[in-house]
């Protein structure tokens, strides 16, 4: 398996991707390709990984630029998939180690929202005052690369929220 920058041949591939590994959260919304794609026209991708088994895209994560509270400079980490016949085989911890390998050569730290027992092998834990609105302040994780405490709203590209915006 190969960790590699998408290819522009690579995006049916990723859509299929996202759309099948996140049918199985309970808190899917079914817009997460559409973001992916959303961020890839506005050119707001700060990273776009995919996970290569012999020419098949089996994983994909995404980061763009965010905010938290006024202080810019963050990753925000999502959408992170794995194709569910490969799960448990070390692509989505491979995607994530490459990522934040990566994210700490340009930005103050990654955030994310997503599962604390899942992230926290890779050190995102909760802080006090970090939030998104309307999620539930556990899922707010974040990942300082420095010893800045992240305290505020994550301010995230408008793609997040497409069903109101679009």
């Amino acid at each position: 398996m190969l960790i590699r920058n998408e290819i522009a041949g690579d995006i049916p591939a990723i859509r299929a991707t996202v759309t099948k590994a996140m049918r199985l959260l309970k808190q899917a919304t079914g817009t997460e390709a559409r973001i992916v794609d959303w961020l890839r026209a506005e050119d707001a991708l700060t990273l776009s990984l995919v996970a290569d088994d012999r020419g098949e895209v089996i994983g994909y994560l995404a980061a763009s630029e965010a905010r938290i509270g006024a202080q810019g400079g963050w990753g925000l980490i999502g959408p992170l998939a794995v194709l569910p016949s490969r799960h448990r085989q070390g692509i989505g911890s491979a995607l994530m180690v490459e990522a934040i390998r990566r994210l700490k050569a340009t930005c103050r730290g990654a955030v994310l929202i997503g599962s604390p027992r899942y992230y926290h092998r890779f050190g995102f834990r909760t802080f006090p005052g970090l939030k998104v609105e309307g999620c539930p302040p556990e899922v707010v994780l974040a990942l300082p690369f420095d010893a800045t405490e992240p305290k505020g709203e994550v301010i995230h590209h408008a793609a997040f929220g497409l069903d109101q915006h679009r």
